[in-house]
């Protein structure tokens, strides 16, 4: 008998979404769409832009305040902590 049911059970859930039973979703849910969207467009890419993202003064500001960041990071890294002792 049990075996019956864990075939029973096994099949149905290949055939069934739990979603698509009655009284399980709520009354104010909009409706499924019957077939599936299909594949996201991939290969559709945007157009490209007629600018720089960034301009090349913007770009050296940040490129310096990085590595002013990590020079920061390295010395502060290297002395002891006298808070950990």
């Amino acid at each position: 008998m049990a075996a019956l049911f864990a075939s029973a059970l096994a099949l149905g859930g290949c055939s069934t979404s739990i979603a698509d039973l009655p009284g399980l979703t709520p009354a104010d849910a909009p409706q499924r769409p019957k077939e599936s969207g299909g594949y996201l467009p991939v290969h559709d890419l945007p157009p490209d832009r007629d600018e720089a993202a960034l301009k090349p003064k913007e770009l050296e500001k940040i490129e310096a305040d990085l590595r002013a960041a990590r020079d920061r990071q390295a010395t502060t890294g290297t002395a002891p902590n006298p808070a950990a002792k």
